[in-house]
């Protein structure tokens, strides 16, 4: 028995290295905004073996997994030390989330998970699950946390145990390692899965983007992607929130949208990376969009390019909740590259690469949305006109009534 424990060992060491020291590259003909990379950079796989499995031969004869990973996905993202750093939800076989940051030297391969998983204190009431941190790096000083803290619903029957509430959970560090529990944030929704810090004051006051939703799931009567103001972060409550981005019938946000990660400040203006979701026959289908807010006000859009900008493919729409894409972590760096991490189907964690250039030009020249059918194919007119002069045998196909 001792044997084969150490040989089952070995080949889990094995494998375990293997995955975390894989070479990751970009795939090739892309769409010309950004790269997909070939692997997908944290899984559950990625999960150390002394978190999984009882090493001890005496209590575990059989080396079997003790506390099993189902999936790790939606992480935040930040550049600390030199390191690129993503602070992942890793879920549990017990669908409880927590975080965990794993590191990397160059942001697209080698991830490996610190050794232990963040210890997230609890407020007064409990929170049964936590997930979806955005990591933002304030003016103030502060390392900001904020996340969707989970408990189930007081008010509903016993009958319905999938009942829920959630609002947004706050905690801050200045070292990524020990974290302080602030009060969850105060707003007039009655649910908030989704919010971010924008990272500098506006007025002397923490700006929050929101999104009012009336229930756990449907965003109900709220309208969008929202922007409100706080005094303090330590008991934050903000009184008004201003719609910025809308959901519309008939588009990739017409059942809800969210901000993903903090703003991106460039020179032409704020860069925002959201999500949009609409309903299917499939069930919901998660996007990932951009657009631009101005930089002196940052309620007003300037610039938002139609349709997604990201959306699963191949492989990256099966998990398990299929076809969907996730985004709450970027970083923007030195050099003017940008790392996307991405989850898909609520499994796994992937980069996407651009760069802020790339990433401005999209969105102040890819058309923006017309809302019908007649300006969408008008839209395709005029790119096609405008190219007729760089194609040298340009031929106009003519249609049965004599048009064109």
């Amino acid at each position: 028995m001792d044997s084969n424990f150490e040989q089952r060992l070995s080949a889990l060491q094995q494998k375990h290295d293997e995955l975390i020291t894989r070479k990751n590259r970009p795939v090739a003909n892309g769409n010309g905004v950004y790269e997909r990379h070939e692997f997908p950079v944290l899984t559950a796989a990625h999960a150390p073996l002394f978190w999984r499995y009882d090493l001890n031969k005496n209590t575990n004869p059989f080396l079997q997994e003790r506390f099993g990973i189902n999936a790790v996905l939606n992480g935040g993202a930040i550049k600390w030390n030199g390191k690129y750093l993503v602070m992942a939800r890793v879920e549990a076989v017990n669908r409880k989330s927590f975080f965990a940051i794993a590191e990397s030297a160059n942001g697209i391969d080698n991830f490996k998970f610190w050794d232990y998983p963040v210890l997230i204190p609890e407020t007064n009431i409990p929170d049964t699950n936590i997930y979806d941190i955005r990591l933002v790096q304030h003016e103030d000083g502060y390392i900001y946390g904020l996340f969707c803290t989970e408990r189930r619903d007081p008010s509903a029957p016993e009958a319905d145990q999938s009942a829920a509430v959630a609002q947004c959970g706050i905690v801050r560090t200045r070292d990524l390692v020990n974290w302080e529990r602030l009060d969850d944030l105060v707003t007039n929704s009655a649910q908030q899965r989704n919010v971010v810090l924008h990272p500098e004051f506006v007025n002397g006051q923490y700006a929050f983007y929101t999104r009012p939703q009336d229930g756990f799931i449907e965003a109900g009567s709220g309208g969008g992607i929202a922007l409100g103001l706080a005094g303090n972060m330590e008991h934050a409550v903000v009184t008004d929130e201003v719609i910025i981005d809308r959901k519309i019938y008939h588009t990739i946000s017409e059942l809800k949208n969210g901000l993903g990660p903090a703003p991106v400040k460039t020179a032409e203006g704020w860069l925002h990376l959201a999500h949009g979701v609409r309903n299917t026959a499939a069930g919901l289908r998660y996007v990932m969009y951009m657009f631009m807010t101005d930089l002196q006000d940052i309620t007003k859009v300037i610039y938002k390019p139609a349709g997604y900008f990201l959306a699963p493919e191949g492989e990256e729409r099966i998990g398990d909740v299929s076809n969907v894409v996730f985004n709450n972590g970027w970083i923007a760096d030195e050099d003017g590259t940008v790392f996307i991490y991405y989850a898909s189907s609520d499994t796994r964690i992937h980069v996407a690469t651009s760069t802020i250039d790339r990433l401005v030009d999209y969105v102040m020249n890819a058309p923006a949305d017309g809302f019908t059918s007649y300006t969408t194919v008008q839209t395709i007119h005029t790119i096609i006109n405008k190219n007729k002069a760089f194609i040298p045998r340009f031929k106009t196909v003519t249609s049965v009534n004599g048009t064109h």
